[in-house]
């Protein structure tokens, strides 16, 4: 199976589309040797997000990694963020810019509808279908897509990040009480800087899936690495860290989960 569902009993999804780090083995000769060990992968958030299914929620991640196929991608693979750095459907490089693959190596668009076909398109069928359970059940669905990276990254933006971005696609994809409860959530915490609406506004996933109108709302947050775990090699969580973030995180969830209902109620 190249991704894992738990099956919750509340209006929440979460999904956590760039934990993966498999690189199958009839891959791996392609890319460079550096890019076996998954740099750029959203590690841990399994760990971080384990509370996720103690508040009833649906969670969903895949095994594959993002240098396979970017499952937070358009399947036509247009760019997220026009006239920025933007990684592909089936990215070519490093966030650092370098290269993935070795010297000489094309990915053929064969390659591309494959990897398509056998990763992304199951990976968003299941998103679909649990989403229109939870909907089904419950009249409303709340998506809150998971994702980590480093603080400072200047080939995808310049200076730092603020510690938690949150992501509505510029409103579109939340109703904009939702928003401002998971910002509230969020400012409770001086400690922890944070932006709505910034350099992260939302992938594929919450433009594509968020539809207010249809009683579907998806946030995006894009918090940095050094909150949980070291942002370098071996790239471990780091306990302390964790469990001063983990409540935040929980609290801003929880946040969008008390205004869908309260939309609904």
């Amino acid at each position: 199976m190249s991704f894992s569902l738990h099956r919750g009993s509340a209006p929440l999804l979460v999904s956590i589309p760039h934990m993966g780090t498999d690189i199958p083995d009839a891959l791996r000769g392609d890319y460079v040797e550096r890019a076996l060990a998954v740099e750029d992968a959203d590690w841990h958030l399994d760990r971080l997000y384990d509370f996720a299914q103690g508040l009833g929620a649906s969670v969903l991640q895949p095994a594959v990694a993002r240098y396979v196929i970017d499952l937070n991608r358009p399947p036509d693979d247009a760019p997220m963020y026009p006239g920025a750095s933007n990684t592909e459907l089936c990215p070519s490089r490093f966030f650092t810019g370098d290269p993935l693959y070795r010297e000489g190596f094309l990915l053929s668009a064969e390659e591309q509808l494959r990897r398509r076909a056998t990763w992304w398109a199951p990976y968003h069928q299941a998103l679909r279908d649990e989403l229109d359970r939870i909907k089904a059940r419950h009249g409303y669905a709340l998506l809150w897509d998971a994702h980590s990276i480093r603080a400072e990254i200047p080939w995808l933006f310049a200076g730092r990040l603020p510690d938690l971005n949150i992501g509505t696609a510029a409103g579109s994809s939340a109703d904009a009480s939702i928003a401002e409860a998971v910002v509230q959530a969020a400012a409770r915490h001086p400690e922890v800087t944070h932006v709505l609406n910034g350099r992260f506004k939302g992938g594929y996933i919450t433009r594509h899936y968020g539809k207010p109108a249809q009683n579907v709302h998806a946030v995006q947050l894009e918090m940095c690495q050094y909150l949980y775990m070291r942002e370098a090699p071996p790239w471990n969580y780091e306990a302390e860290r964790a469990a001063r973030i983990q409540p935040v995180v929980r609290e801003m969830v929880e946040a969008a989960m008390h205004a869908c209902a309260r939309l609904y109620g």
